[in-house]
């Protein structure tokens, strides 16, 4: 077995920008990078939006690679199953294992799906052969019911009622994309959804599903022609299950530096890596928004470096500030920080009970500023934006612990 240097497990945007980082922090060595897709990179974020819409090709979601990772090679197609942190190999779906010297686990995530059989059509929206799948189904009058109103339910629920569809959005929390948003802001995007015609049924579960319609827990039937499952996430971090003493309870546990049981030579990025950032405490959390691949391959690949050269990486703690947008019809919604942690969350500008102002929401944790999160159009983006230095303060030692 020759080996591979560095091994980066995962083809999307985190095994790009893991790619990319290893080459700036200076690492010459091989680096083969593993998908299960047969894919080269590319941006998911248009999936639910402009190329479900047909707004836009799918070759628009094809993602630029730096001139330093001309000589990286991509092993595309087959997933890897299983790693051996302490041999230091990879073994792939089709029986082949290969040897490395460092590590980088970039896997993301995968759709959770119902534990439910039958029903209407079934949807997913992750890869581009579930947009290109759904994309057939979205004709005038089709009856579209879509469970779970966060991110993705929220943007194909959009995408579907522009597309004349009938949509319906089923979930069990009190309002869309409250666990981002917090109730006041999440209740704003919702009455703007139905001034779009999307009819929502929150605070309800689908019991059962059969041919042309599904059941809820209160025993109420909804028509559907189509159904997409939206309903969150799993990390992929099964295949280095192998290895004793990895906690994969909720992704790949890192330390403060992304590295994996605190191993020099094996680091995670991206949607899979759970870890600290103490600009919110001692408590290790997988962040699944766009920013984070990047800002996370970044430095795990300065610490990889220093890890198997015997240098020092001078980094301190990883402490990014998450940041995410969602377009949904005509709006925008951006957001700086960790709103979901907040304690209480406070409108700061525009008209709630407006369909058109531009809406500006501060989230608050122990009286700190931690997130800021606004809908509307470019103005509210950019005021968001302007409260990133505030949020970029780290807390002192004794409010993070």
């Amino acid at each position: 077995m020759a080996p591979a240097q560095i091994a980066v497990v995962g083809a999307s945007l985190g095994g790009l920008r893991a790619a990319e980082q290893l080459r700036a922090a200076g690492w010459q060595g091989a680096i083969t990078v593993y998908g299960a897709e047969p894919h080269l990179p590319y941006n998911r974020p248009p999936l639910s939006k402009e190329v479900l819409a047909g707004d836009a090709p799918a070759t628009v979601t094809a993602l630029r690679h730096r001139p330093s990772v001309q000589d990286v090679e991509w092993r595309l197609g087959t997933a890897v199953v299983s790693a051996d942190l302490a041999a230091r190999t990879l073994t792939l779906a089709d029986g082949a294992t290969h040897a490395y010297e460092g590590l980088v686990a970039a896997t993301g995530v995968r759709p959770r799906r119902l534990p439910l059989t039958g029903g209407p059509p079934r949807h997913v929206v992750r890869t581009l052969e579930d947009s290109a799948g759904l994309r057939t189904e979205l004709d005038e009058g089709v009856r579209v019911l879509v469970i779970g109103s966060g991110f993705i339910g929220c943007e194909v629920a959009a995408t579907a009622r522009r597309a004349g569809c009938e949509v319906t959005v089923v979930a069990p929390e009190a309002e869309p994309m409250i666990l981002a948003l917090g109730e006041g802001l999440a209740r704003v995007l919702r009455r703007r959804h139905e001034a779009h015609g999307v009819c929502f049924r929150m605070g309800r579960l689908v019991a059962e599903l059969a041919e042309g319609y599904v059941v809820l827990d209160d025993g109420t039937a909804c028509v559907a022609d189509v159904l997409v499952e939206a309903v969150g996430s799993l990390p992929n971090a099964e295949w280095l299950g192998a290895t004793e003493g990895i906690d994969l309870g909720d992704g790949i546990l890192c330390d403060e530096h992304l590295r994996i049981g605190g191993l020099p030579h094996a680091v995670a990025v991206g949607d899979v890596a759970r870890f600290p950032n103490p600009r919110y405490g001692p408590v290790a959390r997988r962040v699944e928004h766009w920013s984070i691949p990047s800002d996370s391959a970044k430095h795990a690949a300065r610490v990889l470096v220093a890890g198997l050269t015997g240098g020092e990486h001078g980094l301190g703690p990883f402490a990014p500030l998450p940041s995410f947008w969602s377009d949904q019809f005509a709006m925008r919604i951006q957001s700086f920080g960790q709103p979901g942690l907040a304690e209480r969350s406070q409108l700061l500008k525009g008209d709630p009970e407006s369909y058109d102002s531009d809406v500006l929401y501060g989230y608050y944790r122990d009286e700190r500023l931690i997130g800021i999160a606004a809908l509307g159009g470019p103005k509210a983006a950019a005021l968001a934006g302007s409260y990133r230095r505030e949020l970029m303060a780290l807390p002192e030692p004794e409010a993070a612990a």
